[in-house]
């Protein structure tokens, strides 16, 4: 579902929004979530451009669409082209989509939430 800039939503899982980092002492601390429930207002957004699956999908066709196959080969090459599109139409986040700059409450602004991540408050 699309979301307006100004819209009130809330997240709906956990999203991760540092790695592990050092902590003073020598400890590391784990990587920093923001948790579910968390609510702010959306303040832009941004259509993600190709995602992964078009990634794969450029790359595979780089490599073999110059290459000459027998009728065999060419139609195991598009099965194999078919899959990597059905990825995307089943993986959350593997195809593009709508990622948002969003302001929560507690003063984080998370830029590139996965539209998935989101629910209307």
């Amino acid at each position: 579902m699309p979301y307006e800039t100004g819209a009130r939503v809330k997240l709906i899982r956990d999203v991760q929004i540092t790695g592990g980092v050092p902590a003073t002492g020598g400890g590391s601390a784990g990587p920093l979530f923001l948790g579910a429930g968390a609510t702010g207002v959306v303040a832009g957004a941004a259509e993600a451009a190709g995602g992964a699956v078009e990634g794969a999908l450029a790359d595979f066709d780089r490599r073999f669409a110059a290459g000459r196959f027998d009728g065999h080969t060419t139609g195991l090459m598009e099965g194999i082209r078919r899959q990597i599109v059905s990825l995307g139409a089943t993986v959350p986040g593997a195809g593009g989509g709508i990622r948002y700059r969003v302001r929560f409450e507690n003063g984080f602004v998370l830029d590139g939430i996965e539209e998935d991540a989101l629910a209307p408050a």
